[in-house]
């Protein structure tokens, strides 16, 4: 069997919510790390892959920006962002008894974001790190005669049989993940399964090293044409230390004339410019 979407893994994930919101009814497969993604769509064996990039809580995923920047052959072709809604669940065996829970599994970020649940309403159950959300929920769902829980999403108690006995249980409600579809080539990925929220596009851009005041051109190349930035920041170039790439989104697609230029006046002092991807920007509707 052939699968045209990768993703991280595994099932019932919140990836696994923007792979079911973007691609409805295509086979997907879920890899466990994200370098396994990122080999899994560069070398054919998926057409997309789907993989997190920042949160809300947690800032951004430092390992997928890293692996984009070395990927040049990989572009970023649509963006997804999930709302992050944690539930605590049980075997359906153990409903009436989910106070006497034991132990509780989660990932780490999910147990960190339900800490007053845990300390407050479940404080005697030992807390137990696991790989992933989805990961936890199956492990529950394989054993029915022992008192343990999962914290994780809606997904994962429909995909494993589980019963949420607590929604919602996440400190902070405002918390969300933003996923990037990647491809090997640059056109836009869209979908008829919702709207589109708007364009990014995101730069990749190195700073010439004996160049003061080369950040502050770089911003002005954007500034004086009007042009939004939605998020910079910056990782390091692992050559030697003070030499950083700068990761730009703006809020706008690739046109023929006004980005354009703006990467010409950015390289006309000296900085490498790479464009990492033009692409529609997706929510999914909150519940």
């Amino acid at each position: 069997m052939s699968y045209s979407i990768g993703y991280l893994g595994p099932k019932g994930t919140f990836t696994s919510i923007a792979v079911d919101a973007l691609f409805k009814g295509e086979r997907h497969m879920p890899y466990q790390t994200i370098p396994n993604c990122f080999d899994a769509v560069k070398f054919g064996h998926v057409k997309f892959v789907v993989v997190p990039l920042e949160n809300t809580l947690e800032g951004t995923v430092n390992l997928t920006l890293d692996y984009l920047i070395e990927s040049k052959s990989l572009k970023i072709v649509s963006e997804i962002v999930v709302p992050i809604k944690q539930h605590f669940m049980v075997h359906k065996r153990n409903v009436d008894k989910w106070r006497d829970i034991e132990a509780i599994y989660s990932h780490p970020h999910a147990l960190a974001q339900c800490h007053y649940f845990l300390t407050q309403t479940m404080r005697g159950a030992k807390k137990e790190t696991f790989n992933s959300t989805g990961a936890a929920a199956e492990l529950v769902s394989q054993h029915p005669n022992r008192l343990i829980g999962a914290i994780a999403n809606e997904q994962a108690a429909a995909t494993f049989d589980l019963e949420i006995v607590k929604a919602n249980i996440h400190d902070i409600l405002n918390n969300h993940t933003r996923f990037v579809v990647l491809h090997k080539n640059d056109t836009a990925l869209r979908t008829k399964h919702m709207p589109i929220k708007g364009f990014k596009t995101t730069f990749m851009i190195a700073l010439p090293t004996d160049h003061a005041g080369a950040l502050h051109q770089v911003l002005s190349a954007f500034a004086w044409r009007r042009i939004n930035l939605s998020k910079i920041e910056s990782r390091p170039m692992k050559t030697s230390l003070g030499q950083y790439y700068f990761l730009i989104d703006i809020e706008q697609k690739m046109d023929d004339i006004l980005i354009p230029n703006t990467i010409q006046e950015l390289e006309a002092i000296g900085c490498q410019v790479e464009v990492l991807g033009s692409y529609p920007y997706y929510h999914v509707n909150e519940r």
